[in-house]
């Protein structure tokens, strides 16, 4: 289909469904990427440099004078070029009104949840559905308005959260569900033949997550909530960390030892025993097991 599109991304999430869709024979006109500096300076957990990609597929490439694309610059670039559908491969800001507006078919975005949306808009849904203990994850695809994840529904797939997972392999099954909807969302997209589906209810938001947010409270939480803590903030994020000793470590893999057996002479967030590195430390509830740490 001869349609004008520009893909904006910058994070790995976003990877496998690009990649799909040009192995399947779609085309892109542009890609908007963010260097390496850019990333540093936006403190962006989980980048990838698509100019990667750009290059195999000789796809040209904009390096946008800054993450919200507000400066006359960026918006001059989508305004010259007249973009009939933008996708994203992973943009966490919000895409100006004026650029929206732009767009001939619209702007596409995927935005998860625990819950159906509107309940779970904002910032790091992943991390705080892990946080939270959740058990199941929704992915929807929809489209971008100037609000925060508002726009109508185009379709919604899901997967589980197992006890196994952390922040790192729900990306891995997110890249995986992107591709899916892409693949067979985009041909109806593409011919404008999509009724959306409405946001029904009352919004809830996730808030902003920081890497001062990642001290594990010992006292207030227990072995349960620790381990989710843990495994919601490893790679590619800032990690999980604590004072152990004295010494502030940057918890990255951890897991539940035991539930029953007791050290009761020990506080909580205390190191019981030495396995080699691996620390076995007290909490609430029962034993955790530390199997990588580093010093922060």
């Amino acid at each position: 289909m001869n349609k004008n599109i520009v893909m904006c991304g910058c994070h790995t999430g976003g990877v496998k469904a690009i990649e799909g869709l040009l192995s399947a024979g779609y085309k892109f006109n542009w890609f908007v990427c963010l260097t390496p500096e850019q990333s540093k300076k936006y403190h962006i957990s989980g980048y990838y440099d698509y100019r990667n990609i750009a290059d195999k597929y000789n796809i040209p490439y904009y390096i946008p004078e800054s993450y919200s694309l507000k400066s006359k610059k960026d918006a001059n670039f989508f305004y010259q070029n007249k973009f009939d559908l933008l996708l994203q491969g992973g943009w966490q800001r919000l895409f100006p009104k004026d650029i929206i507006q732009s767009l001939k078919i619209g702007a596409i975005g995927l935005h998860g949840s625990s819950d159906k949306l509107p309940k779970g808009r904002g910032r790091s849904p992943m991390n705080w559905s892990l946080i939270e203990g959740k058990k199941r994850f929704l992915m929807h695809l929809f489209m971008i308005k100037p609000g925060v994840d508002d726009g109508g529904i185009i379709a919604i797939d899901d997967f589980d959260i197992t006890l196994f997972d952390d922040i790192e392999t729900l990306y891995f099954k997110y890249s995986l569900t992107y591709k899916k909807l892409l693949l067979k969302e985009l041909p109806n997209l593409l011919n404008k033949k999509i009724d959306l589906i409405p946001q029904i209810g009352t919004p809830s938001y996730y808030p902003k997550r920081s890497p001062e947010d990642g001290l594990i409270d010992w006292e207030e939480m227990d072995v349960w909530k620790i381990y989710d803590f843990i495994r919601a903030q490893t790679k590619p994020y800032p990690g999980a960390f604590s004072n152990i000793e004295g010494v502030r470590i940057i918890i990255w893999r951890a897991r539940i030892f035991d539930l029953r057996i007791r050290y009761d002479s020990y506080g909580y967030g205390e190191v019981v025993e030495r396995f080699g590195k691996r620390m076995l430390i007290n909490c609430r509830g029962g034993l955790l097991l530390v199997d990588d740490w580093e010093d922060l």
